[in-house]
């Protein structure tokens, strides 16, 4: 048996050395989760993408179970915000997006009956929020920040969104895209960012529109926003289409 599991991690080890499965290999591959594959034949690459997947989308399942819309984030003084704050993301720093102020428009789609396209005059009109939380990034490392903005549920509300949708998906200037519950979209501490420590939102953390939300991982967290669709059909994102775990906790 044990013969069995190492191999199992041997093979599995492989396929997670993709960058874009790490997390996945940090959460599913346990020696419990193993146990129960004892019996799979997982000689191929095509078998090991299956269990890691399954091994995700019950993750999936146990986290949305486990999420507790009512439980707040830790939040932080100011003398623990983190200066500078990290620049992260799937590019280097000299190709953060140029978004024109003066022309943009949040797009808003999908199952809302609301204003369909948001300036940035509009956005900053809504009543705001802010708060000072951890950034938690899968590659190992933590921030604190202080985020201002408009909550992302009364934003929705004013938009007219479903909120008993299943899911908010999110589209970025910068080609990035991903996709949250609904109970997470509302929830209190989610929201939709336009300043940084005070300040208009700087480029390399987001202009012109960012959603903070302090009770999922770093990749959950999408940057100068554009567009915005509420549905009922699972749309995936950039890091959870290459397997990334899509709930994607902290």
């Amino acid at each position: 048996m044990s013969s069995h599991a190492d191999a199992i991690l041997s093979d599995a080890r492989k396929e997670l050395g993709n960058p874009a499965r790490r997390l996945l290999g940090k959460q599913v591959l346990t020696l419990g989760g193993l146990s129960l594959l004892s019996g799979c034949d997982l000689s191929t690459d095509s078998s090991i993408n299956m269990m890691l997947r399954t091994m995700s989308g019950l993750n999936d399942q146990a986290q949305a179970l486990l999420f507790n819309p009512r439980q707040m984030a830790p939040t932080y003084p100011e003398s623990m915000i983190t200066r500078p704050f990290p620049f992260n993301a799937f590019y280097g720093i000299d190709e953060v997006p140029e978004v024109d102020p003066a022309s943009y428009r949040l797009q808003v789609s999908g199952l809302a009956k609301g204003k369909r396209a948001w300036t940035l005059a509009e956005l900053g009109a809504l009543p705001q929020a802010s708060q000072i939380t951890r950034h938690i990034c899968i590659e190992g490392w933590s921030a604190i920040g202080h985020w201002g903005g408009v909550r992302f549920a009364d934003f929705l509300q004013q938009a007219g969104a479903d909120l008993t949708a299943k899911y908010v998906s999110l589209h970025c200037a910068d080609n990035y895209w991903t996709s949250i519950d609904m109970p997470t979209a509302l929830h209190a501490q989610t929201l939709l960012t336009l300043t940084y420590d005070g300040q208009l939102l700087p480029p390399q953390y987001g202009f012109p529109l960012k959603l903070r939300i302090p009770t999922k991982l770093g990749y959950k967290n999408p940057k100068h926003i554009v567009a915005i669709s509420v549905t009922n059909d699972y749309p995936g994102g950039y890091w959870e289409n290459q397997g990334y775990n899509w709930f994607g906790g902290s």
